[in-house]
């Protein structure tokens, strides 16, 4: 697979794998290089409406330790929307498998954010082939009570609402919408660097322009709430039990789209569980705390002995 050079100093932006058997997908991938050779793979997936630029900063402190290349989902980020329209949770958990698959990448450290915690603790129960061990930071796992300030994300999910929000985000400047998003999932919306939001704005802009965006979110949100229904073996819960991976849980204490309540069941239902709380966190720990999500995922990796953590960058 042919390596061109990224926009961002040290990544690389990698071309889609060709077509799969069935409808046929693209994704984007983006990379760091690795700074030095026989580096084991990390591979990271975003949250709803996020993209692999979310892990930059993660990206960069792991790069001595593992190799990490991060996906854009379908319809996210440079990803083109899936020709079949399917943006379920078994649909996302599908390319996440066949990127990992492709060219032997696997097994992996696989690490997720909200949705992509999601589809990676499905991706854990499904391949464990392909799974060397889990992170997952603020994973949308169920929850009986779901926090209120989580109800807007909840109700993207609702039939017509991609065409109103579309309508809606034509008069509120991408600074703005920007800004909103930044606060929802920050614990503390001052630590949202100037060129953070600055590079958030123009990323919410350019994607703002694609016909598909708002379509892909609505559909990637309802794809999400109906995973949440799925009873007996295929509900998620059920999939975590299944899961061998050693597992790093990350929740945040300030998160108001994951509860940290539902921690404490993931901390029981995954069987071989580490809890990691960050009391100042929101819902993006590692946009937000990239220190000390690279610590603990280096600690993993070291207690796991998957890493030689001596030649690891601290």
């Amino acid at each position: 697979m042919e390596l061109r050079d990224g926009e961002t100093s040290g990544f690389l932006e990698l071309p889609a794998p060709g077509p799969g058997p069935v409808g046929g997908i693209t994704l984007a991938l983006r990379g760091r290089v690795p700074e030095r050779e026989g580096l084991e793979p990390a591979f990271f997936v975003h949250g709803l409406g996020g993209s692999s630029r979310n892990w930059s900063a993660v990206m960069a402190r792991v790069g001595g330790d593992v190799a990490p290349l991060a996906v854009d989902l379908p319809g996210h980020g440079a990803s083109p929307p899936p020709a079949d329209g399917d943006y379920s949770l078994y649909a996302h958990t599908r390319a996440v498998i066949r990127a990992v698959a492709a060219g032997g990448r696997g097994p992996v450290h696989l690490v997720g954010q909200s949705l992509g915690g999601a589809v990676a603790t499905r991706v854990a129960a499904l391949r464990p082939d392909l799974v060397r061990t889990l992170t997952l930071i603020s994973p949308a796992l169920p929850e009986v009570r779901v926090p209120r300030t989580a109800l807007p994300t909840a109700l993207l999910a609702a039939p017509g609402v991609a065409h109103l929000l579309r309508r809606l985000a034509r008069d509120l400047p991408p600074a703005n919408r920007a800004r909103d998003v930044l606060a929802l999932t920050y614990g503390d919306p001052q630590r949202i660097a100037p060129e953070e939001l600055a590079a958030a704005a123009a990323e919410f802009e350019r994607r703002q322009a694609l016909p598909y965006f708002w379509e892909s979110l609505s559909r990637s949100a309802r794809g999400l709430v109906n995973a949440y229904t799925l009873g007996g073996q295929q509900s998620l819960w059920k999939q975590a039990e299944r899961v061998l991976a050693p597992t790093l849980l990350v929740y945040g204490g300030r998160d108001k789209l994951v509860s940290v309540r539902s921690a404490r069941r993931a901390e029981q239902t995954f069987p071989d569980a580490r809890f990691v709380l960050l009391p100042e966190a929101g819902h993006v720990a590692m946009m937000e705390f990239p220190d000390v999500v690279a610590d603990v995922f280096r600690e993993l990796l070291a207690e796991t002995g998957t890493t030689d953590h001596e030649d690891g960058h601290h």
